[in-house]
């Protein structure tokens, strides 16, 4: 007799927190299968509980890679004061008109794995000619896999992939399709690099970190771009440090919009597992298209 699918309602938080934990690197693959036997219940075994929590990458793109509507190619661009060359997916529309809007995609704290390959494709689909580092390049690139992706990224310095990515941000810049108006969305550790890549890049025009972590207070003066700002609700881990934020954003007088969307978690955005929230997911990426559509024109 086989056992019914797994459905997200059924999941406790507690097992979306252990996931995040394991996510993150706060917990190990062990101890993480460790606590989720705590949960396994009901003829629901460990292993279709880590199935369940594991990213399908297959069942999930949106735009693929070779959609007519695209011009898509895998690029090289220097990083300097970085880690020197690096590797990037470049996506426009084939038929587009004139020069584009720009945008950087950062990736989650794993590489440039399937998820963030389609969300520069959708970036493109809207209009944008995006690009999409992978941060792992110098380490042989994204694995194909989650795991050994997060362990590697683990260690590369960040202030060596900040500088990775505000040369891609100046790559496009600079590219003859695009207008010099160029923006920044990222996820997670993304999120993070974009908050930092707003103090760092005077003329950036615009930011949109997905649950990223703040940037050191002091550094808030600095910050020049507009930004759209995507928490979760029950993100307590990156949500927290937000009202500290703001009131330095506020103190000093920086434009910015944030949402938290309530009884979501960290990654609502990311449609490959079941942390994915359709309705904030949807709602979010609007708001960051028509946001960019109104500073990137």
């Amino acid at each position: 007799m086989s056992t019914p699918p797994i459905k997200k309602e059924d999941i406790r938080q507690e097992v979306f927190d252990l996931y995040d934990a394991y996510a993150h690197s706060r917990l190990s693959r062990r101890d993480f299968m460790e606590r989720l036997s705590l949960y396994a219940v009901g003829g629901v075994t460990v292993g279709a509980l880590m199935s369940f929590l594991m990213p399908d990458y297959k069942n999930t793109v949106q735009i693929k890679a070779d959609d007519p509507r695209l011009v898509t190619e895998m690029i090289t661009y220097s990083s300097p004061k970085g880690a020197g060359t690096m590797k990037a997916q470049l996506s426009k529309p084939a038929d587009a008109k004139g020069k584009l809007g720009g945008v950087v995609v950062v990736h989650e704290n794993r590489g440039l794995n399937p998820y963030i390959e389609d969300v520069g494709r959708r970036l493109a689909v809207a209009g944008f000619i995006s690009i999409a580092p992978d941060a792992l390049t110098p380490l042989g690139g994204y694995p194909g896999d989650d795991d050994k992706g997060r362990e590697m990224q683990s260690k590369r310095n960040r202030d060596e992939m900040l500088e990775d990515f505000i040369a891609a941000f100046e790559y496009l810049k600079k590219h003859p399709d695009c207008n010099g108006k160029v923006g920044v969305v990222g996820f997670c550790f993304g999120g993070g690099i974009v908050n930092l890549m707003a103090e760092r890049c005077p003329d950036l025009a615009a930011g949109v970190p997905f649950y990223g972590s703040q940037p050191p207070l002091e550094q808030v003066p600095q910050i020049k771009a507009p930004l759209l700002l995507h928490y979760a609700g029950l993100d307590t881990r990156i949500t927290d440090g937000w009202p500290a934020y703001e009131k330095a954003l506020k103190d000093n007088n920086k434009e910015y919009t944030a949402y938290i969307y309530p009884n979501v978690n960290h990654g609502f955005h990311n449609d490959t597992t079941p942390r994915y929230d359709k309705a904030a997911a949807e709602l979010a990426w609007q708001r960051t298209i028509d946001f960019f559509k109104q500073k990137l024109a």
